[in-house]
């Protein structure tokens, strides 16, 4: 039996975190969440179940650039797939996040058919 992936949303605002995990729960999807990139590394580094992180881009102290960056230079790391969620939608921010690494892109308010889409193909 396929064991089940879990995924990573890592967002300083816990009511995206909320918004994005009840979305995700009622497609059968089972989520953990980090407020913060460093409590995002250690969740990463302590569960090896982690399928999919979906990173906010504008947290204080490490943004998402920064965070997707050191997962990226991490051997352990690097082939987690990593999907950049931004509220900044202009041109050339989804450049600029797949530049730092992330190997999706979705603006908010997240569209959750193109969430969908993307976990389908990123955790298959």
């Amino acid at each position: 039996m396929k064991k089940i992936r879990e995924i990573l949303i890592v967002d300083d605002d816990s009511k995206n975190i909320f918004a994005l995990s009840a979305v995700l729960a009622a497609k059968k999807y089972r989520c953990v969440s980090a407020l913060s990139a460093e409590q995002g590394f250690n969740i990463l580094t302590s569960n090896p179940n982690i399928g999919v992180v979906l990173m906010d881009m504008m947290m204080p102290e490490m943004d998402g650039y920064d965070a997707i960056r050191k997962m990226k230079s991490d051997e352990g790391l690097k082939a987690i797939p990593v999907v950049a969620i931004t509220a900044q939608a202009m041109t050339g921010d989804k450049e600029k996040c797949l530049e730092a690494g992330a190997d999706g892109y979705l603006s908010k308010p997240v569209n959750v058919d193109e969430l969908l889409q993307l976990l389908n193909k990123m955790m298959n």
